[in-house]
């Protein structure tokens, strides 16, 4: 019978193993599940057992990776039918994995509520017996013994099925280690032992063990541990890890549900309603009762957090049909998770099922926020910004309120505004004094802002008819410097001006006090320098400049020596010197600019004011930064963030957080950089969208950009590809420029490479190399096209690989890089022999990267050059005879390979030869061309020649001592040589 693929379906077995591989390989789901039905239909046909069989397995296993899972119990039970009935079907391997299933099974049946508890006990029994019968371990059998006590809630009988599960000896019935360690942490977590589980669980997060399923489902399981344990940082890494594995398996529901968790439970809420949508069917899929359970559960927690944040009337994703609001989810989730736990309760007689399920549900936040680096924006108003407003209590005592808010006023307090707003609450309905009324609208028209121009006249109206002339004048005043904000900067001046006549008068007949004069002083001093800034029309700049500083000279010399007295006056007195700063600055005095910015901010962190200081340190971080002392620019950013603490606008914190990650990374301070680059990324989010440079996106843009690049530096690969994934979102040309744009692919590209999905590392490396082709310097672009025929090449797409490495190689050749010239042509000989009959071709390209190399050598000039092109030459000759070698089919002529082989060795000893030439520097490469040359030498029947290469390894390694700590391409080269003796 053939074993070739006919028109009607599948011939022969071979053609049949083929297709189950190929399904195999397939994205887990319902189109796999189906395509294996289809094969086994074919198998039948076949007319072979063994056909049927494999068939049956793969089916099995294929509903046992999927959200059908409960359809895997009629294969299973064919066969073990057709193995009772005739075992001789079933080869060694078959044979292997109907007992591996039996695990399956026991585990399947505990997951199905409507299958009897004395079915899974007499199942156990089953499994007992028949892995004595093929002589197998009874490790598997107390494993699932444990896991039914377990999931019942009989926790005497678990512990004793876990400590014999342990003792029981490990044969090839028991579950890889990473599966049996996450086992066996999932219990301790149970038993409350957090710190336990994780020690258990360390040697799968460190990637020791690994399985279909690992790490996978320890990241998931291991994040409400280290979030209980105070170890945000950890179980940050883990979820951004694990996620990236769970988010294409659709299996791992239960594993998925605990990602939902972890975002309910820091803070995340919006990343978690992303996560949900991403998974609709995820709500209704029934085939596995138990992760959907435990699906259920957390998004009753997700939503029951949103409820409480006063998002109930939110749209969230849901099950399909009809839209959700976060409250109806809430009640619809919590229900039918009862209703499912209560299922399993009753299957098993305990109550333990629902008490843990509303134990889950009725989580708190174990973190307010833990920035996780990729874009969300959060359902929730801010809650870090600021620390809360004075609230007015039930009823509200005027008296008490407008001591408070003067009290705040007086001192210049963050949110005396808002005490002033609920002053103006509580008068409403009374008929306060002129005075309390006056100053009620003259802080209702701060807050205006432009719309409260006319409120000041207003308040100031009032403050004349309560006797308080100057405070009035000051009232103006703050009105006339509105205006001058709004665009009317000149109007503004003449106002103040005749203000400021009159306040000077007024003090000088001590009619009105210092502090009033001083605000009507400043507040023309502020206009003038709103001149300066706008460029008004029809006053020289240098007279503009001059104005503005003798204007504020005078609120200098009108406060000075006042400061001490009066927070007031003293904020005055700083705001000034950050005005002689502004000027100096725009004079073009950096230096005297940074000092007086310096007094500036020393003046109101001694007035108790350090939030007003923020902004003056962070001029000083700039022009530090412009000299190039990041040593001073470091230092006044991290006093920026401590003097305005929790006071700092969303937008401010994150500017200045990802300045300082860029300074502290430029220093090699990665894990600090790395901190605040999640900061800057978290307040960015915080600050909400906006295409203007300080917008929200924009800033998170740059600031994932960056944290993604140091946690490609600190080689958390999966971390990082998860952060630039998400800042490519906001990047673009426009905004960040297309530099900021090539490096994200770039660094992605290079995470993504060392994760293993080199077909998406080279799309970002061509869409990268696409951009800088435009670019008048061409070496990124080379770069680029280089890494992506790596990355194609490792996809297997060898043509496309192929072509990457040729565009390669011209513009190596454009920019007179011999080197990577030569590294191209190799590549490309390797991808030719690679490739169906191209083995000629393959040896012309890389005959050609050794011309090109020699060429490069000879006309070399600078020593270091000829020293980096005389190595590059020995690794071509290396490069060379290995191919030459490769390239001869076994089916060839004696004669066609022994000319293959001898065409090798010469290259081999060239290789030899020229890393001979570089001393101990090449000691290892030398000696690995010789072994290679011995053994061709050995495969053309010369042993004597072999066997004196092999002794001229040894030699070259006798003054080398071969101890524990000697070096292990030593101790590999040393056992080759003596194997190779052995021929």
């Amino acid at each position: 019978m053939g074993d070739s693929d006919g028109i009607d379906g599948i011939t022969g077995l071979d053609a049949l193993r083929r297709a189950l591989a190929e399904n195999a390989e397939q994205p887990e789901g319902p189109a796999r599940n189906a395509r294996a039905e289809q094969l086994l239909a074919e198998a039948e046909r076949l007319n072979i057992p063994l056909a049927v069989i494999e068939a049956l397995g793969h089916q099995l296993k294929v509903y046992n990776y999927s959200s059908e899972k409960d359809k895997m119990f009629v294969p299973f039970a064919r066969l073990l039918r057709m193995w009772d009935e005739r075992p001789e079907d079933f080869d060694e391997y078959e044979a292997h994995s109907l007992h591996w299933v039996f695990k399956w099974m026991s585990a399947g049946m505990l997951d199905q509520p409507h299958i009897p508890l004395a079915s899974i006990e007499k199942w156990l029994g089953e499994m007992a017996h028949r892995y004595r019968l093929a002589g197998y371990s009874e490790r598997a059998v107390h494993s699932a013994e444990f896991s039914v006590a377990e999931h019942t809630g009989d926790m005497a009988r678990a512990e004793r099925a876990y400590t014999a599960w342990l003792a029981a000896d490990r044969d090839a019935m028991a579950d890889c280690h990473a599966c049996e360690l996450h086992a066996q942490g999932i219990w301790q977590v149970t038993c409350g032992r957090d710190a336990e589980a994780l020690e258990l669980w360390r040697p799968v997060l460190d990637g020791e063990f690994a399985c279909a399923h690992e790490p996978h489902t320890v990241l998931a399981s291991s994040l409400a541990p280290l979030l209980r344990l105070g170890r945000l940082e950890e179980a940050r890494a883990n979820h951004l890890r694990g996620f990236r594995l769970v988010r294409p398996m659709e299996s791992m529901r239960g594993a998925y549900a605990d990602h939902v968790e972890f975002c309910a439970l820091t803070g995340n809420e919006a990343r978690g309603l992303e996560l949900l949508a991403e998974r609709p069917a995820y709500f209704t899929d029934t085939g596995h009762p138990r992760s959907r359970l435990d699906f259920l559960a957390v998004v009753a927690l997700l939503m029951e957090r949103l409820t409480e944040l006063g998002l109930a009337g939110q749209r969230v994703p849901g099950p399909a049909g009809r839209a959700w609001t976060a409250g109806e989810l809430a009640g619809h989730a919590r229900e039918e998770a009862l209703k499912l736990a209560e299922r399993f309760d009753r299957r098993n007689g305990t109550p333990y099922t629902g008490e843990r399920t509303r134990a889950r549900m009725a989580q708190r936040p174990l973190a307010d926020r833990l920035p996780l680096g990729v874009r969300t924006v959060r359902p929730a108003p801010a809650s870090g910004a600021a620390p809360p407003a004075p609230e007015a209590t039930d009823a509200p005592d005027l008296a008490a309120l407008l001591a408070e808010a003067r009290r705040l006023s007086e001192t210049l307090q963050p949110h005396a505004l808002e005490a002033w707003a609920a002053v103006a609450r509580a008068a409403r309905d009374t008929e306060p004094a002129p005075r309390d009324r006056a100053e009620i609208a003259d802080h209702e028209a701060m807050a205006r802002g432009p719309e409260g121009v006319e409120l000041f006249e207003r308040a100031a109206a009032l403050y004349t008819e309560a006797g308080d002339l100057g405070e009035a004048l000051a009232a103006r005043a703050r009105g006339a410097y509105v205006r001058a904000l709004t665009g009317e900067a000149d109007a503004a001046l003449e106002a103040v001006t005749a203000l400021y006549d009159e306040a000077l008068a007024l003090y000088a007949d001590e009619a009105t006090g210092l502090r009033q004069t001083a605000s009507v002083v400043m507040s023309r001093a502020r206009i003038l320098m709103r001149c300066v800034h706008d460029g008004s029309p029809g006053t020289a700049a240098g007279e503009g400049l001059a104005r503005a500083e003798q204007a504020v000279r005078e609120v200098l010399a009108l406060v000075g020596g006042q400061v001490a007295d009066d927070v007031r006056l003293a904020a005055r007195d700083a705001e000034a010197r950050g005005m002689l700063a502004e000027l100096a600055l725009l004079g073009g005095d950096g230096d005297r600019a940074a000092g007086l910015f310096r007094r500036a901010v020393d003046g109101y962190v001694s007035a108790g004011l350090p939030w007003f200081a923020v902004e003056y340190e962070a001029q000083v971080a700039a022009l530090a930064h412009q000299t190039g002392d990041l040593a001073e620019a470091e230092r006044a950013l991290r006093s920026a963030l401590e003097h305005g603490g929790a006071y700092v606008e969303p937008v401010g914190r994150a500017q200045l957080h990802l300045q300082l990650a860029e300074i502290i990374g430029g220093r090699g301070a990665v894990d600090e950089a790395a901190e605040h680059a999640w900061e800057a990324a978290h307040w960015a989010d915080e600050a909400g969208a906006g295409g203007t440079p300080s917008g929200g996106s924009m800033l998170g843009g740059w600031a994932r950009q960056q944290l993604g690049g140091l946690l490609l530096r600190q080689g958390r690969c999966a971390e990082a590809a998860e952060v630039l994934e998400s800042a490519l979102a906001d990047l673009s040309a426009e905004t960040h420029g297309d530099g900021a744009v090539v490096q994200a692919r770039w660094w992605l590209g290079d995470c993504l490479s060392e994760l293993g999905d080199h077909h998406a590392a080279a799309e970002h490396r061509l869409r990268a190399a696409e951009i800088a082709r435009l670019w008048p310097e061409q070496q990124d672009h080379a770069t680029l096209a280089h890494l992506a025929g790596e990355s194609l090449s490792k996809a297997g797409l060898l043509e496309e690989a192929d072509q990457a490495y040729l565009r390669a190689g011209e513009l190596w050749h454009a920019l007179g890089n011999a080197p990577f010239r030569v590294r191209s042509l190799r590549a490309r000989g390797w991808l030719a022999l690679r490739g169906d009959g191209r083995a000629e071709e393959a040896r012309e390209l890389m005959a050609e990267a050794v011309r090109e190399c020699e060429g490069a050598l000879e006309a070399a000039a600078d020593p270091v050059a000829q020293e980096q092109l005389g190595i590059e030459l020995a690794h071509t000759h290396r490069q060379f005879g290995d191919l030459l070698a490769r390239s001869v089919a076994e089916e060839a002529g004696d004669g066609v390979i022994q000319a293959a082989f001898e065409a090798a060795l010469v290259q081999l000893d060239r290789a030899a030869a020229l890393f001979g030439s570089l001393g101990a520097d090449g000691l290892h490469d030398r000696t690995g061309a010789e072994l290679a040359a011995g053994w061709l030498a050995a495969d053309l029947g010369r042993p004597a020649e072999a066997a004196a290469r092999a002794r001229a390894v040894l030699a070259a390694y006798e003054d080398t001592e071969d101890t524990d700590d000697a070096d292990e391409t030593v101790r590999a080269r040393r056992a080759e040589a003596a194997q190779l003796l052995e021929q």
